[in-house]
């Protein structure tokens, strides 16, 4: 495992210090928020984020286009917004231009600071059609440059309803794009027939369970939908169940709920653990974590080795105290990593207090 910074001994603080740093009021402080939209080619993502702009709550978004071909057409059709876009032509985002993703959002930041874009509050990325998502948030939790000034939001799929059936179950990347979702919003669903539209509903909620999923109207939802911080839920009936695609690996989604709290050391075990014996095959990991001697529950979040480093909320959202990760990955087997949490919070109650 790999924690994007170096933290001092003990564990991310010193012993007069809180254990993760200042605690913060939110869960992701003053960095810049980052959506990225995703989804099939010809999904109707351009159509939803130009919509988003044109709404108030939509006000001071950055927008950075992603298309394969060296001539970009996205750009063009959302410039009539008047926000600020950054256009990356001639590659994938997953696969040629990683480094470029870094270069636009500190350029789009290093502009704003010196006044030669408009003021934003927040970054809205729209990656190509056959982009793997799961690239794409390693780059931005992997890149410590990355993590110190921007924070991942949400991530937000688009489906075409007309053919989100066939896309689903013949495309790899659109089926990872459904899996690694916080919420999906289903497109053209005034054109598909009732069937069509009912069959990807029910491959929507095989391959993520979790995310909710909204029809757009017009190519518009409510802005609140796409904006919001992505909601960590308690619990999944469904999610504890393995989830297939009909190609490729298999993708599997579920939520451990742990009863005790971690120390910090046993948190810092657990997920090194957990990166050194699954982390190729995880795609995605996040989680309020419960913590001795904490106050609000630590946020954790993970991309295959790669986790940004934990924070500690101000207060819980809720009145439940426990922890809950919720994982993405293939091959991954829940009564395994449950087991192993187990054991190493069990082994450091059994530890005697320094």
């Amino acid at each position: 495992m790999r924690w994007l910074s170096d933290p001092p001994d003990p564990f991310l603080g010193a012993a007069e210090q809180l254990p993760y740093g200042r605690r913060l009021r939110e869960a992701r402080g003053h960095r810049v928020p980052v959506i990225v939209v995703t989804g099939f080619l010809g999904a109707g993502k351009s159509t939803l984020v130009s919509r988003l702009v044109e709404t108030p709550e939509g006000e001071g978004t950055a927008i950075v286009v992603n298309e394969i071909g060296e001539i970009g057409v996205d750009d063009a059709l959302l410039a009539t917004s008047g926000e600020t876009i950054r256009l990356m032509a001639g590659g994938c985002l997953c696969c040629t231009v990683r480094s470029d993703l870094e270069m636009t959002l500190r350029g789009l930041h290093r502009d704003r600071s010196e006044g030669r874009v408009p003021p934003f509050r927040r970054i809205v990325i729209e990656t190509s059609g056959a982009a793997d998502p799961a690239a794409i948030l390693q780059t931005l939790i992997g890149n410590r440059a990355l993590a110190d000034t921007f924070h991942l939001q949400a991530v937000v799929t688009v489906v075409d309803a007309i053919n989100g059936e066939h896309t689903l179950d013949e495309r790899p990347e659109a089926r990872m794009q459904v899996a690694l979702a916080d919420r999906i919003v289903l497109t053209k669903g005034d054109l598909a027939d009732a069937a069509a539209k009912t069959i990807t509903l029910a491959r929507l909620r095989e391959l993520n369970p979790q995310a909710p999923v909204v029809e757009a109207l017009g190519g518009m939802v409510d802005p609140g939908f796409l904006l919001a911080e992505a909601p960590l839920r308690s619990s999944f009936a469904a999610a504890d169940l393995p989830v297939a695609g009909r190609h490729g690996q298999p993708i599997e989604t579920f939520t451990l709920t742990l009863e005790r709290p971690f120390t910090s050391a046993s948190l810092t075990e657990a997920l090194t653990t957990l990166s050194r014996l699954c982390g190729s095959h995880l795609l995605r990991a996040k989680g309020l974590v419960a913590v001795a001697g904490c106050h609000g529950p630590i946020v954790v979040q993970g991309v295959r080795h790669q986790w940004h480093p934990p924070v500690e909320l101000a207060s819980w959202p809720d009145g439940d105290r426990r922890s809950r990760i919720v994982f993405i990955g293939a091959h991954l087997r829940r009564d395994a990593i449950a087991r192993l949490f187990q054991a190493i919070i069990d082994l450091s109650e059994s530890e005697p207090s320094p």
